[in-house]
């Protein structure tokens, strides 16, 4: 006893002798928790696998949380010095956010609804008030008290009875994304006692103010698989099964139309889609199949009159057309063309208004809006001056009115509301987000779009915002951006957050990779199943001339990318590393062929017409060619920051965590390799504004310190 005592106080004076030394003080820098290997065999198609790490997915086990919590120490201990920094950065986006905004208005059914936030606080207020806005507040859903208790709260909006005196809504506070929907009366004030749990969050009321439909999620895959029909004062376990869906590849929704006529439910997969429809008045609510499903054909329904309209693909058209059937009759057969299909326009979709059709679509990469009269005396398109913008029709619930809303932003210009009367085409700006503090100012940034060429020869858009000044010396710090999946295009929006990256010398870009429907259906349909590749391809072509041109240099250049845009950061990371000095992935799909074989797993078998169903051979040997897990090897990787949340339901934690343990042990430098796992959010991230805004912060400062730009 004595003796260790004795060494211990040696101990402390050798510690402290050491510190007072004049020279270099002598560290011992934090190691990373050391993942341990249990070979595990895969067997396919005669090809093994081992995966060293495959006990990484037995969530909630010691093993697994004690690495996690490892893994969390020392990406603690390894950027404890960008603390100050991270709080610095969090405190300026903070400051550039109006903490009491509200959204603008729009009235449905005599009211005007809003969304608003309190200053200091996380989480919307959901408010509404009777016939003028001078009318008394009426807060629904107060979501910071509903909140309180929960490390992660999600509602799912509301649905509005027709009477107006029932919402019904849905609340997560997992962030699994399995939602309890509940009913709440708006006049009392009461929130009723039957709760339905496992659902999407979203239901649909009838026209009977007492009948919901909605959608439950099966509770291990959590694909939505089944709609049910609730009466309003009845157990929940005894909701009738509307309808179930049997094929694994598809998913269900419930929708009503815009004039409130029809209920339409909808089952789908990536390439087909199939709808039936029921009169909203019931009270049989008997559902008719709209038209069969065939692989391939998809189509979306609205109404109108006597006509059903249907964005669709019918007749291979690639990039959709507009067509119209009678209500009475709405198989194939009975279908009109409305709008043609045309090789260069992608038609996204629709809005119906009684005297005017509204048409969202993307020509050369850019939205656009056009106008039609049902009586075609009109047909003109809402003039856009910017080089790169975004664009889109927003909340329009009013049948009858000329007046269109849509909301316009840029990559340096906040996003706007904006009243378009339709028949004298006058514009008012309803309202533009302000950006307070720093003294913003959109002039004081440059946007512009070039062109790389990919290795096949495509001209491949970037979109790219930077201070005025900026001079292509090739010692420009850049976070290049991309996606790249399910034809999600990721349009050139305004971040405020941003500019803290603008502001500290760092380029913005956007690389509108294949995958995305930047440039069409087409470009959709060139980055998935067996043209993968050339998602990752673009995105390294597009680092190369970004490069080339000097807008960078490959110790400045730094890629970003989440979920589905993590397996591109993955890829880009396997094939051209050298690149790169820094990668950030969240939430990234990495470890794509064991998920995909794997049908227990959230979203796998309604995914394989987006990668492949690995079950058959050529689509495992082509996913394995580019699988970011499988095809890590013996080489020097850039730093890499990678993230991932524990309740995560779309990509399961343990694929980040698998891939970086075998990143370090394959990495053949000395760059930083740090996992960081939210343990109390999902996919999403953090709950609430300024949560989120740490997460952001967390990730700038990554990047900043690797620029030694530390201020």
């Amino acid at each position: 006893m004595k003796k260790t005592i004795l060494f211990s106080l040696l101990s402390c004076i050798f510690a402290l002798a050491v510190k007072s030394q004049n020279t270099k003080e002598v560290q011992q820098s934090p190691m990373p928790p050391d993942a341990e290997k249990i070979p595990k065999k895969l067997e396919k198609h005669g090809d093994i696998r081992v995966d060293d790490y495959y006990w990484m997915n037995e969530r909630d086990t010691p093993r697994v949380m004690d690495y996690l919590e490892g893994e969390n120490a020392y990406y603690e201990a390894m950027t404890a010095h960008i603390k100050p920094l991270q709080e610095k950065l969090f405190t300026e986006m903070k400051a550039r956010i109006k903490e009491d905004d509200a959204s603008v208005p729009y009235k449905y059914n005599g009211y005007w609804y809003y969304v608003r936030f309190e200053k200091g606080q996380n989480y919307p207020l959901y408010c509404r008030k009777a016939e003028t806005m001078d009318a008394p507040e009426e807060v629904m859903f107060n979501n910071n008290t509903m909140a309180e208790g929960h490390p992660y709260f999600d509602q799912a909006g509301y649905s509005i009875s027709e009477n107006t005196e029932l919402a019904v809504f849905g609340i997560d506070t997992v962030s699994r994304r399995q939602y309890i929907i509940q009913v709440k009366n708006l006049k009392t004030g009461e929130v009723y006692p039957e709760k339905i749990e496992n659902t999407t969050g979203d239901a649909v009321w009838a026209n009977d103010n007492k009948t919901l439909f909605y959608t439950r999620k099966d509770p291990q895959t959590l694909r939505s698989s089944q709609i049910f029909k609730h009466v309003l004062g009845t157990d929940p376990s005894s909701d009738e099964l509307v309808f179930e869906e049997e094929d694994e590849t598809f998913s269900v929704f419930i929708t009503k139309t815009k004039s409130k006529e029809y209920l339409i439910m909808g089952s789908g997969s990536t390439l087909t889609s199939e709808a039936r429809y029921a009169s909203a008045n019931g009270p049989d609510f008997d559902f008719k199949i709209f038209q069969p499903r065939e692989r391939g054909l998809e189509y979306d329904v609205s109404h109108y009159g006597d006509f059903f309209y249907l964005v669709t693909n019918k007749d291979k058209a690639t990039n959709f057309k507009l067509m119209k059937t009678p209500v009475t009759a709405t198989t194939q057969e009975n279908w009109q063309e409305v709008i043609p299909h045309r090789a260069e326009v992608l038609l996204e979709d629709i809005e119906i208004f009684k005297d005017f059709l509204v048409v969202d679509e993307r020509s050369e990469g850019l939205n656009k809006i056009n106008i039609k009269r049902w009586d075609d005396t009109v047909d003109y398109y809402i003039p856009f001056d910017n080089e790169t913008y975004n664009v889109y029709t927003s909340i329009n619930p009013d049948f009858d009115t000329q007046k269109l809303r849509y909301s316009y932003n840029s990559l340096n210009t906040p996003p706007s509301v904006v009243e378009f009367d339709m028949k004298t085409k006058e514009k008012t700006v309803l309202k533009e987000a302000e950006v307070l503090g720093d003294n913003f100012d959109k002039d004081n940034y440059e946007t512009k779009r070039v062109w790389a060429t990919a290795a096949d020869g495509v001209k491949i858009p970037i979109s790219l915002i930077y201070k005025k000044g900026m001079e292509r010396d090739g010692n420009n710090a850049m976070l290049q951006y991309a996606y790249g999946s399910y034809g999600y295009t990721t349009d050139p929006s305004f971040s405020s957050s941003r500019l803290s990256l603008l502001d500290r010398g760092f380029i913005f870009a956007i690389a509108h990779v294949r995958g995305g429907e930047y440039m069409g259906r087409n470009w959709y349909e060139d980055g998935k199943l067996f043209k993968k590749k050339n998602t990752f391809t673009d995105f390294i072509a597009c680092s190369k001339y970004l490069i080339d041109q000097r807008y960078t240099s490959t110790s400045h250049l730094y890629a970003y990318g989440g979920s589905a845009g993590g397996l591109l950061m993955g890829a880009v990371a396997n094939m051209a590393p050298q690149l790169y000095n820094g990668i950030i992935a969240a939430v990234p799909f990495v470890d794509v062929i064991t998920t995909m074989l794997d049908d227990t797993i959230p979203l796998t078998t309604s995914e394989y017409d987006e990668w492949g169903n690995p079950n058959e051979k050529s689509y495992y040997d082509y996913m394995l060619s580019y699988s970011p897990y499988d095809q890590v090897k013996k080489q020097e990787y850039p730093n890499l920051l990678v993230t991932t949340g524990y309740h995560d339901s779309q990509v399961q934690y343990w694929e980040p965590a698998k891939w970086v343990a075998k990143l370090r042990d394959l990495n053949q430098g000395d760059h930083l390799i740090l996992f960081h796992t939210n343990m109390d959010a999902g996919h999403g991230g953090s709950s609430g504004r300024f949560e989120a805004l740490k997460e952001t912060a967390r990730d700038y400062a990554f990047l900043i310190d690797l620029e030694g730009k530390m201020d």
